[in-house]
């Protein structure tokens, strides 16, 4: 049986800043369970940006916050991750990246 080695991605997240804190944290909460839940295993995650006003309105919002979050995991969990976080509408954008 072959095993897939474990590679290091990053996920940024970008939540409508208008939200409250609580609200704000229970987005990146979930985004955090969508990554365990596909298979992956969160290293770390923190707010990169409070308050970054965009230069065009994404889903009527002019300002997110910015999160992001570490995780290892093999290339066959970014599918489902991605999947599942397209259907979070309190998401406004988000990215996931390999890092070397």
């Amino acid at each position: 049986m072959k095993t897939e080695t474990l590679r290091k991605y990053e996920l940024m997240i970008i939540v409508d800043a208008k939200l409250a804190n609580e609200e704000k944290e229970a987005v990146r909460r979930e985004a955090t369970e969508i990554v365990t839940k596909a298979g992956g295993k969160i290293i770390n995650s923190q707010i990169w940006l409070e308050k970054q006003k965009f230069s065009f309105v994404i889903k009527k919002c002019a300002e997110g916050t910015y999160y992001l979050i570490n995780f290892e995991g093999e290339g066959a969990v970014i599918g489902p991750i991605r999947s599942d976080l397209r259907l979070n509408e309190r998401i406004l954008r988000f990215a996931v990246t390999k890092v070397d």
